[in-house]
């Protein structure tokens, strides 16, 4: 008897109850699963290299936003949407970016804080379907003369061997130490799913493409 009051509740309610686990399961993304807040956590992404170029000329092609669509892995189009200039040099630009790459293809505005010689910062400002949060930050340190070049060595880290006081260092002089940092949380749980492992490899491509960006513009630089 007991077993048919259950069996009758379970065909009551329309579920059938069970804690097994299958081999490949998706998110539920119903607005109604008690997992619905639950948003996919920040993924951040660390690159360094050394760069026999003058910092002048590195910050030059990355805040040349323009030129994206030129070197930048899966972006598609961009323009200058309203550019400042602040009092100490500091230029803030409002740019459209537009991204494609797996089945997705979005464009959005971001806010690019470009300080001279030093980095250039670019942050999602505008709502997209695609990206909770997206920033990107390069930064253009001075490097010890005695640092091998990329031609001649692998990237090294940041560190006492490697890196100079950037007040001893004049913009206009070389090698520099270029570090990029990416940090990015998709909308949705299932493009994150879908891209963890894609986008594990941007920081890898995009400091590639900017080393080729610079060989075309620059030349091999100073050996």
């Amino acid at each position: 008897m007991l077993r048919l009051v259950r069996q009758r509740c379970l065909y009551v309610t329309g579920r059938k109850v069970s804690h097994q686990r299958s081999f490949f399961t998706l998110p539920s993304f119903s607005p109604f699963s008690p997992n619905s807040d639950e948003r996919p956590a920040t993924q951040t992404y660390h690159e360094r290299k050394i760069f026999p170029y003058r910092r002048i000329d590195l910050y030059n092609l990355v805040a040349d936003v323009g030129s994206y669509p030129s070197f930048v892995p899966y972006c598609t189009g961009s323009r200058i949407l309203e550019r400042n200039v602040d009092q100490d040099g500091v230029v803030k630009m409002d740019a459209e970016l537009m991204v494609g790459f797996l089945a997705f293809n979005e464009s959005y505005v971001s806010r690019v804080t470009c300080r001279p010689y030093e980095s250039v910062q670019a942050e999602a400002s505008s709502s997209t379907p695609l990206f909770k949060t997206l920033q990107t930050t390069w930064r253009f340190q001075p490097a010890s003369s005695m640092s091998p070049h990329l031609s001649s060595g692998p990237p090294l880290h940041s560190d006492a061997r490697n890196s100079v006081p950037m007040d001893s260092h004049a913009p206009d002089a070389g090698p520099t130490l270029v570090t990029l940092d990416i940090a990015f949380a998709f909308e949705n749980p299932l493009h994150s799913a879908l891209s963890a492992k894609f986008f594990g490899k941007v920081s890898r491509l995009m400091v590639q493409a900017f080393e080729e960006r610079c060989l075309a513009v620059y030349g091999s630089g100073t050996k």
